[in-house]
C-alpha cells in the first residue's frame, strides 16, 4: 500500500512537534507530567499481599471495594451479569472450595472474603492472550493489562481459574458512580479489565488503594523476595492458605485463617 508523500510529511512533522514539545504538549491534553511524582516509587522484586481474615471487618469490605472503585473508575452496573470486579467479596466456601471443612469455625463459614487478581507467578492468562494485552511484569511480577491492545476475545478470562477478570459487555463510562478520577484511564465496551495491584500508585510511592483504605490493618503488601519484609514475617509466623495452589499458578495473595 503506497503512502501519499504529502500525508507522510504531515505525519512526520506532527511526530517532530510532539517529540520536541514533550511535557508541554502532554499538558495540553491532560494533567502535566511531573518528574517529582516518580522520584520515590515503591519497588519490589516480587509483590505479594497477605490478608488476615482474623482482623477483617465489614467496614473493611465496604471501604476497600469503594476505594478501588474510586481510584480506577470501576463502573457499577445494575445486574450481576455485567458486574466488573477488581476487588470483591464472596463466601469462604466459594473462594476456597478445596479448603472447606465441616468443622471450621462458624465465623469463617459465614465470612465474606476479599478477592482480587492473584498476580500469579505462573499466570495462565498471559499465555493465551493473542495480542499480548496482558503480561507479567518482569521487574516485580505484577500481571498487567493494556486495554488498547485488548481485542475482547476473553481467552484470558477462560484461562483464569479465579474469576479475577471482567468483560465490559456494556459501555462502562456512563456507569461510573461519583466523581471521575481524571488521573486514571476509563475503559470502553468490549475489553477485559482487572486489578493491577495499583501499579500507578506504586509508581508514586503509595500503597494500593485497598491497603490504604483497610483501617483494621488486615491487608499487608510487600516484597516476597525480601526476607525482612512484613509479608515474609507474617508468612513465617502464621498459617496461610491460597486459592487453588494445586493448579501450579503460584498465586501471590495469601490469607491468614
Amino acid at each position: 500500500m503506497s503512502v501519499d508523500r504529502r500525508k507522510f510529511l504531515k505525519l512526520a512533522g506532527l511526530s517532530t512537534v510532539l517529540g520536541v514539545a514533550g511535557q508541554g504538549t502532554l499538558a495540553a491534553f491532560g494533567k502535566p507530567i511531573s518528574p517529582a511524582r516518580f522520584e520515590s516509587p515503591l519497588t519490589a522484586k516480587r509483590w505479594a499481599m497477605v490478608i488476615d481474615l482474623r482482623k477483617w471487618t465489614e467496614e473493611d469490605s465496604v471501604a476497600c471495594v469503594e476505594a478501588c472503585r474510586r481510584a480506577h473508575n470501576v463502573p457499577e452496573f445494575d445486574n450481576a451479569k455485567d458486574a466488573v470486579k477488581w476487588i470483591w467479596m464472596d463466601q469462604y466456601d466459594h473462594a476456597f472450595p478445596d479448603e472447606e471443612e465441616h468443622y471450621l469455625p462458624e465465623k469463617l463459614h459465614e465470612a465474606q472474603i476479599p478477592l482480587l487478581c492473584n498476580h500469579c507467578d505462573n499466570p495462565p492468562c498471559t499465555r493465551v492472550c493473542p495480542t499480548q494485552a496482558t503480561w507479567k511484569r518482569e521487574s516485580d511480577g505484577i500481571v498487567m493489562m493494556d486495554w488498547h491492545r485488548c481485542i475482547g476475545c476473553r481467552f484470558c478470562m477462560a484461562a483464569c481459574p479465579y474469576g479475577s477478570r471482567s468483560f465490559n459487555w456494556r459501555d462502562p463510562r456512563p456507569h461510573i458512580q461519583g466523581e471521575l478520577n481524571h488521573e486514571y484511564p476509563t475503559r470502553e465496551r468490549g475489553v477485559v479489565e482487572k486489578c493491577t495491584f495499583c501499579e500507578e500508585r506504586l509508581a508514586e510511592g503509595e500503597e494500593p488503594a485497598c491497603v490504604a483504605a483497610c483501617k483494621s490493618g488486615a491487608m499487608t503488601f510487600g516484597d516476597l523476595e525480601d526476607p525482612e519484609s512484613k509479608v515474609r514475617r507474617l508468612l513465617a509466623e502464621n498459617f496461610t492458605i491460597r486459592r487453588k495452589p494445586e493448579l501450579g499458578t503460584h498465586p501471590e495473595v495469601y490469607y491468614i485463617v
